[in-house]
């Protein structure tokens, strides 16, 4: 409605105008007493036309304070741009800014001859690269995702604050009204109470108002009915009311919540006397409401699920009694290099055996890897386990990009080197994939082998069978989040540059380790980057024998 409101003006003077010139057409000169009414059309034309130039000096006024705005956020972002998109509200702010921010700009230049700027633009966005709306939409439910997982308040993430830091500039009430947006959009009602409910205090304190009041209340109001507190959801109806009295959706809303407060007892029957205010509290609080918080396991036992999201925060839940078990040592495995420069070998889990290994890929292999991965990066993707389709799904989020042995010689070494550690034939291990994690970057648990009531088939593909062990390379330390967690096991492995983790998803006997589900926490501040080797079960025969006993473990 604002923006309708502000482009009336300028529309109609467009329509005057022309209509007055059609007009001066006819042939009016030819009388002195025609002409005397001239005088005072164009005495309307100046008072217009000064009209149009005092809106119009609004409008470069507005596109100033833009510039002005992203000026300031670009100095900011180039001082360090890894360090700057590291930060993920720094990350979600950039693409609003692209996205609906910008949009923002477009109306604001179209309203004129900024028409051409804006075809111009667009003319180059394949050079530009403008995100998407499915980016910003990506990016909001990316930094609810770190909100849940992490446990982040809002109020505070809503001020540029992450686990007591400062990261960030705040949020405006028009950042935290697109939060709740998204979440409405995606159903989810619970975030959209708690950032349509900081949209609105912020909303109070702005000087410069980012977004009406009148947007704030409809959101919140119908998704705090849906969460279950219908006085609340009354309360704001009725001030959207008082600001849009013929509202029809909100008159209709304001109808049934009397509804249902009178079956409830908790307002009287007509005519009745009562106590209870409908006037909405300020400032807005949702601490005073009954929220229910969306359950998030993805069809995992609910304390498998809570167990994965605490091991992401960094609780410590493994018995002290395991954990006294677990060793660090040096390892050659036979191999006549390593016993000059011995593989550094530390114990995460024993049954089954987890280990990482220190400083087993360099910073020069790490950096050529990364750059021959960057131009082929596409987003991950997993197997559908009915239907065996590859397919993008939401509890993946990550970009990759597969490299064979062929394509460089560190490629080859590190492919090498990997089966010299894990004395297994990497003839039948896929190619290295390097990922990197983005805004909220994240996999939910997962088995890394197929499982049997799975229609996917490895030996159908290839003949090598299932996936008999994971490798993977941590090629970057991450500030925050980021962790890879075994939730059945309690087991925690923190990204430390270098270093790499490796475990067995099989028995012996070929059967697959239910206890190897694993994780890769949302990246909470940093960027992480990792790249893993699949190994097969042929032609491990030898390397790797069958046990006597199901259970039997190396």
């Amino acid at each position: 409605m604002r923006i309708h409101t502000y482009l009336l003006p300028t529309c109609v003077m467009c329509t005057f105008l022309v209509v007055q010139f059609k007009s001066v057409s006819a042939e009016m000169f030819s009388a002195l007493a025609d002409m005397e009414s001239l005088v005072s059309t164009e005495f309307e034309l100046v008072k217009q036309l000064d009209n149009y130039i005092q809106e119009e000096e609004t409008r470069l006024k507005r596109l100033r304070g833009f510039l002005e705005e992203y000026e300031s956020l670009y100095h900011e972002a180039s001082a360090d741009v890894s360090k700057y998109l590291a930060n993920p509200v720094n990350a979600y702010l950039l693409v609003k800014r692209l996205t609906s921010d910008w949009k923002k700009v477009e109306k604001v230049v179209t309203q004129n001859a900024g028409s051409d700027f804006v075809k111009n633009i667009t003319h180059h966005q394949s050079l530009v690269r403008f995100p998407s709306d499915e980016d910003l939409k990506g990016a909001a439910v990316a930094l609810i995702r770190l909100q849940d997982t992490y446990k982040l308040d809002t109020h505070a993430l809503a001020d540029g604050k992450l686990l007591g830091t400062k990261y960030s500039r705040q949020l405006t009430a028009g950042d935290c009204w697109e939060l709740g947006r998204q979440s409405y959009n995606n159903g989810d009602h619970y975030h959209t109470v708690l950032w349509m409910g900081e949209a609105l205090n912020k909303f109070e304190q702005e000087t410069n108002k980012t977004v009406s009041r009148e947007e704030i209340l409809e959101y919140l109001a119908f998704s705090t009915y849906v969460q279950g507190n219908v006085k609340e959801a009354l309360q704001l109806t009725n001030e959207l009311l008082k600001t849009i009295p013929f509202h029809q959706r909100a008159l209709e809303n304001k109808k049934h919540y009397e509804e249902l407060l009178r079956e409830q007892g908790i307002i009287p029957l007509s005519g009745e006397a009562t106590d209870v205010s409908m006037e909405m509290r300020e400032p807005f609080d949702t601490a005073n409401l009954k929220l229910t918080k969306p359950k998030g396991t993805h069809g995992l036992p609910i304390d498998e699920w809570n167990n994965y999201e605490k091991l992401c925060r960094g609780e410590k839940l493994m018995d002290p009694k395991i954990e006294g078990q677990l060793h660090c040592r040096y390892v050659t495995n036979n191999v006549p290099f390593f016993f000059i420069q011995p593989v550094k070998m530390e114990e995460a889990y024993l049954k089954p055996l987890i280990v990482i290994y220190h400083d087993v890929i360099t910073d020069e292999e790490i950096e050529t890897v990364k750059q021959l991965a960057k131009p082929r990066f596409k987003r991950t993707t997993v197997r559908n386990s009915v239907t065996g389709k590859v397919e993008t799904v939401k509890y993946r989020i990550s970009k990759a990009a597969f490299l064979k042995d062929s394509e460089h010689d560190y490629v080859l070494k590190i492919s090498r080197r990997v089966g010299l550690i894990t004395g297994l034939d990497m003839a039948t291990a896929e190619d290295l994939q390097v990922c990197n994690y983005g805004i909220g970057g994240h996999y939910e648990p997962h088995f890394d082998y197929a499982r049997k009531q799975e229609t996917i088939s490895f030996n159908k593909d290839t003949g090598w069978r299932n996936r008999i062990a994971t490798w993977l390379f941590y090629m970057s330390n991450v500030e925050a989040g980021g962790a890879t967690v075994f939730p059945t096991l309690n087991v925690a492995l923190w990204p430390q540059k270098g270093s790499a983790a490796f475990w067995y998803n099989l028995h012996l006997n070929g059967e697959g380790n239910v206890n190897t589900r694993h994780a890769a926490c949302p990246v909470l501040t940093g960027s992480k980057w990792v790249s893993n080797k699949w190994i097969h079960e042929l032609n491990q025969e030898f390397r790797r024998p069958c046990g006597l006993r199901f259970d039997a473990e190396m």
